[in-house]
């Protein structure tokens, strides 16, 4: 039957509520749930004991001073290895090494990937080189890099270099390979340049492996540019850690393999909120 023109005017609209937003005090509830404090609180008894029965051990005499430092101890050594051993300083230059040596891998590395992905030609041309090199032992290396260039800042930079570019470049590759037709046949309707369609369709696609090689290479960098301090350096954690281990200070290399830890969360966590700020916004821009 059909409804005249005062029945439809007559008749209220319904309209779909708007979600509401998530407010700040919506979201630190959830995390304070009972569930998730219970996981906290059973995070923090497991840590508590584990310090408890190390404590005991040093302290009874069952593990000599040698082998294994108190957790007092450990505590007890940060104020003079940040006085006097100038912790974050060294942190600092170890932090640059790894960092700088990682821009330089990444910005090598996936334009590298970048041209072997995109050309068939220069694939085949390079892939045997690249491969090669790839599986050449980084470690066997750095004694000759330590002759070229020293015990400097740009040793560790160079070794740092070489243990993230060829995961860069595969993984861009691996990446490109991904995109989907479908994809490179819109950018070519719509007329989009060469260079734009790098930019505006395959590197957002292949995004996602290159991520996951800046994942990897930001706790690799970090071990990278230890190692190559430990065996030839001036300064940094490596030459503290070696400086350590040289005279068999326990309660030092405790705190300073603690202070790297703590270092590789942190620098772990940066790398997921770039992933989650900036890359997911350009992949999905």
């Amino acid at each position: 039957m059909a409804l005249n023109q005062a029945e439809i005017v007559a008749r209220p609209v319904v309209t779909a509520s708007p979600t509401p937003a998530v407010s700040r005090a919506g979201r630190w509830r959830a995390a304070l749930s009972r569930k998730n404090v219970a996981i906290l609180a059973g995070q923090l008894a497991v840590v508590v004991v584990v310090l408890a029965i190390l404590q005991w051990l040093v302290d009874s005499g069952r593990v000599g001073s040698m082998y294994m430092a108190s957790p007092t101890q450990i505590l007890g050594v940060f104020p003079h290895l940040i006085t006097e051993e100038h912790l974050f300083g060294n942190l600092l230059i170890t932090l640059y090494e790894a960092v700088v040596g990682t821009v330089l891998a990444f910005v090598f590395g996936v334009g590298t990937g970048i041209y072997m992905g995109l050309s068939r030609t220069g694939e085949r041309f390079l892939n045997p080189f690249v491969g090669a090199a790839m599986a050449v032992p980084k470690v066997t290396i750095i004694p000759l890099l330590t002759l070229y260039l020293g015990v400097g800042v740009n040793h560790k930079i160079v070794i740092v270099f070489l243990f993230g570019y060829f995961m860069f470049v595969f993984n861009t590759i691996a990446g490109i390979k991904q995109v989907q037709e479908s994809h490179l046949k819109v950018a070519r309707a719509n007329g989009a340049s060469r260079l734009q369609t790098i930019i505006k369709v395959i590197l957002p696609s292949a995004s996602p492996s290159i991520v996951a090689a800046l994942r990897i290479e930001a706790g690799t960098a970090l071990v990278a540019a230890l190692f190559a301090e430990i065996i030839a350096s001036k300064a940094g954690l490596g030459n503290m850690l070696n400086r350590a281990i040289g005279v068999y200070d326990t309660a030092t290399l405790f705190a300073l393999v603690l202070s790297i830890t703590v270092f590789s969360v942190l620098i772990i966590a940066a790398v997921n909120l770039l992933e989650k700020k900036v890359l997911l916004r350009w992949k999905y821009a």
